[in-house]
């Protein structure tokens, strides 16, 4: 599938402003995005193995790194203990690391604890208002919480633990312990969540896999961990992960060991728990997609092509009187929950 090489930066307006206000997600931070774009050198950062990761570790002159050192120091407090610096006294920044590709070009921080050399990742980007949605999506309708922060241009991400898509498939896939069952069942659901509430690109190093031992085996959630292409693409495949041709090995896997019926089974119990999680979160995010609603978070010529699309799939022609991308996201919600026998229309 072709995706946009170079998707389009789109501000944060007055009214998620004000979301985001409202929801406690944004408030002053002591270093923004662009204090970090002030290094003096930068040298290829290799993973164990030495393979570059396309990552630069960057430095910066004594002055700023003390000045960094302890206003990133407490932005990882506003993260983890909402501001909280009385046990926030042994941690400093060990490491920060600028990512040259992709769209975003996010600073990776690494925060070293002194009394044990254990270490946590928060990131620092470049806001984007397609990005925060598409992170407040997950956080009301995913399994998972997401912890970020938002100042002016600039906003902050926890890191989300968990083995990139395609390392997984590389190394983990084939151990003898690898329950492929549930691997298959949970890439299932993580399809039908991506489609419902169109997270596109999720291709396999834009998610992570965590494994999670059980008493008698294995248990595995697959995580987003890019949201740049919420609601962005016209085209409604780039929504939905088994066609991206980087997942093939799984999708095998599920076309070889579930049976249709089955994979109908698991979309069922995934649409049930996200219209719960709607259901308790449901003012939320009717606030939220209003936002949306009167937000442009991609092109015309993309909204087009995805109502078309969407009308098509679902045979309904209310998708052709969607304007927006978030008409299309509230009407997908609306249309895909209602199928279930079980589920009662609630109001988004």
């Amino acid at each position: 599938m072709e995706i946009s090489k170079k998707k389009q930066f789109y501000p944060i307006l007055k009214g998620l402003r004000k979301y985001l206000h409202s929801y406690d997600r944004e408030t002053k931070l002591p270093v923004r995005y662009e204090d970090l774009l002030h290094y003096t050198d930068a040298f290829p950062y290799y993973d164990k193995k030495g393979k570059d990761t396309l990552w630069e570790s960057v430095m910066y002159d004594q002055h700023m790194k003390q000045e960094l050192n302890n206003g990133l120091t407490l932005i990882y407090a506003l993260l983890k203990t909402d501001g909280d610096m009385s046990v926030m006294e042994h941690l400093y920044v060990s490491r920060i690391d600028y990512c040259t590709f992709g769209n975003s070009n996010p600073f990776r921080v690494q925060i070293m604890n002194q009394l044990n050399d254990n270490y946590e990742y928060f990131y620092v980007k470049r806001a984007d208002a397609s990005r925060i949605y598409g992170l407040e999506l997950e956080h009301i309708l995913s399994p998972s919480r997401i912890n970020y922060l938002v100042d002016g241009e600039s906003l902050i991400e926890e890191h989300i633990a968990g083995i990139p898509g395609d390392v997984f498939m590389q190394e983990y896939l084939n151990r003898p312990a690898m329950n492929k069952v549930r691997i298959a069942k949970e890439f299932v659901k993580f399809n039908e969540r991506s489609f419902i509430r169109l997270l596109g690109d999720m291709r396999s190093y834009n998610y992570v896999v965590d494994i999670t031992p059980d008493f008698e085996d294995e248990q595995y959630r697959v995580r987003a961990i890019d949201f740049d292409q919420q609601s962005y693409e016209g085209k409604k495949t780039m929504y939905m992960p088994q066609f991206f041709k980087d997942n093939n090995r799984i999708v095998e896997i599920v076309l070889k060991l579930l049976k249709p019926e089955t994979m109908r089974q698991y979309q069922s119990e995934e649409r049930t728990l996200l219209f719960r999680r709607l259901k308790l979160a449901r003012y939320r995010l009717k606030d939220l997609i209003d936002c949306m609603r009167s937000d442009t978070v991609s092109t015309p010529e993309k909204v087009k092509q995805l109502k078309q699309e969407l009308a098509e799939h679902h045979k309904s022609d209310e998708f052709l009187k969607c304007n927006c991308m978030g008409d299309l996201v509230r009407l997908n919600l609306k249309t895909i929950l209602s199928k279930e026998p079980k589920i009662v229309s609630g109001q988004v």
